[in-house]
Formats: C-alpha cells, sequence, structure tokens
C-alpha cells in the first residue's frame, strides 16, 4: 500500500520536478550568441576573446567625440578597469591587410537588469577603421566580415559624410543591444556605416575614399521614419547595376557675376 502512494506522488510531482530542472538547465546570458551574420553583435566579452584571442589594449572614450585613452591590456586589467566602469572599455585588435592598418575596437553594454558584481557584457558596435583611407570597393577584401548585400534595391541611404548599408532580415533578439528608448516598437537589422572624414562625392562612386565602418543594428522604419530628411535613398553600391550604371554626374551650378546697371 506504502509503496503504491509512493509511486502515485511520484507520478504527480513529476511535472514539477521536469519545470523545475528545466530552469536549473536554462542557459546563461554568458553564453550568447551573434544576432546576425557578422558573428560578433550579442556575443559575450568572454565568447568574443575565444573567438579572436585577448585584445592588443583596451581604449577608454574620454568625450562625446572621438578621443580616446588607450591602454595596455594587463594595465587595464590591473588598475584602469577598476576606475572606469568596465562597459566603457573598448577591446582594441590590429592587422595588416594588403598593405592597410586595420583596427577593430568592439563597445559593449550591460543587461540593465543584471546586479551582479561582475556584469556580463555584450558586444553591442564594432568599429573598423583604415589607416589609410580605402575605396569603397576595396572593403570587403580588408574586412571578412563585411558582405553587402549585393541588391540593388537593398535599403541603403547616404549622406555628405557616410553611406548606410541594411542587409539581413530584422532580429527581435537584437532589440538588447539597442539604446533607442522607442525599440520594442521597430524592427532591428544588420548594418553597415561607411564614414569619410574628407567627404563623399557627389555623384557616389565606389572609389570614393572610406576611413572607417561601424557594424552595428539600425531600424529601416526609423530611418524611413523619422530621419528621411538626413538619409538619402540611394542605389546600393555593391550591386551590378550601380557599376555598371553609375548616377550620371551633376552639371556645376554657374555663380553669375551680378551685372551694375547704370543710370542714363
Amino acid at each position: 500500500m506504502l509503496l503504491r502512494l509512493f509511486i502515485r506522488a511520484f507520478f504527480l510531482s513529476l511535472p514539477l520536478l521536469l519545470l523545475t530542472a528545466g530552469i536549473w538547465f536554462q542557459p546563461s546570458a554568458a553564453f550568447a550568441a551573434p544576432y546576425f551574420e557578422d558573428g560578433y553583435l550579442g556575443l559575450t566579452q568572454t565568447e568574443l576573446h575565444h573567438k579572436l584571442g585577448m585584445p592588443q589594449a583596451v581604449r577608454d572614450r574620454k568625450s562625446a567625440l572621438r578621443v580616446f585613452t588607450y591602454y595596455a591590456i594587463t594595465d587595464w586589467e590591473r588598475y584602469f578597469r577598476k576606475l572606469v566602469s568596465p562597459e566603457n572599455g573598448e577591446d582594441v585588435y590590429t592587422f595588416k591587410r594588403n598593405g592597410v592598418d586595420v583596427r577593430y575596437s568592439f563597445s559593449y553594454m550591460i543587461d540593465p537588469n543584471d546586479e551582479t558584481d561582475n556584469r556580463t557584457l555584450f558586444v553591442r558596435l564594432v568599429d573598423i577603421e583604415f589607416s589609410p583611407s580605402v575605396p569603397l570597393a576595396q572593403i570587403p577584401s580588408l574586412v571578412p566580415e563585411f558582405r553587402p548585400s549585393e541588391d540593388p534595391l537593398s535599403p541603403s541611404f547616404r549622406s555628405n559624410i557616410w553611406v548606410l548599408l541594411f542587409k539581413g532580415v530584422a532580429s527581435s533578439q537584437a532589440r538588447f543591444i539597442v539604446k533607442e528608448a522607442a525599440k520594442d516598437k521597430l524592427e532591428w537589422t544588420l548594418s553597415y556605416q561607411l564614414f569619410s572624414l574628407q567627404g563623399l562625392p557627389d555623384p557616389l562612386t565606389t572609389k570614393a575614399l572610406v576611413d572607417r565602418v561601424e557594424i552595428s543594428t539600425q531600424s529601416v522604419d526609423l530611418v524611413k521614419q523619422r530621419q528621411r530628411h538626413t538619409h538619402d535613398p540611394i542605389l546600393n553600391p555593391y550591386s551590378q547595376e550601380f557599376s555598371q550604371h553609375p548616377p550620371a554626374p551633376q552639371p556645376p551650378i554657374a555663380n553669375k557675376i551680378p551685372v551694375p546697371t547704370y543710370a542714363d
């Protein structure tokens, strides 16, 4: 009789045991996965270090402008990490590719709900700089993670100093690394933003020089709804159609010299 009661109690409690085990064995936030094909956005700092090795340096942004202080990784871990919030330190990797210095810097964010002492850092942006500047057409050979769409109608925009390209489908998980207030109401897609310090020519060509690329997640809807006055739609510069039919150059506007009028 006791054995029968025990067996009955066991099977009644089995669903609760399985649910509890499921909670115990949920994957930890410390083991993330990239959101997009770039392979970086959404990784934890630990996973990034496993993938690329330890960085050569860490840099800390000193202002809203691009002003950085660079630290040796040993000095950062020993001392400066304690003075600066860990998420403010960007891991820096340098490479020499085809005679060009290519520098990767990884920006992080933390889970705002994580209140532990050693909060997990997640990659939210990859900043890739070139020295010297390189043509638009050369970037895919210098940055393996840069694989722009070849669809001529892929969402593409420009200003006078940058080109913004979108690729792939949106990821709901990517909202986690977005700081936009209304992020839950928008879709977030892998984006490449190419910057030119000297300004981009008009019309744009694949010979235009680029100084750096940012790999991040942005929203096409946000561009079309709120940023349409600063983001001009263009044909995808990495499409075959763009190379075959580049935009026609605009004729220069001649400024007429005013002719004075004289009294008769």
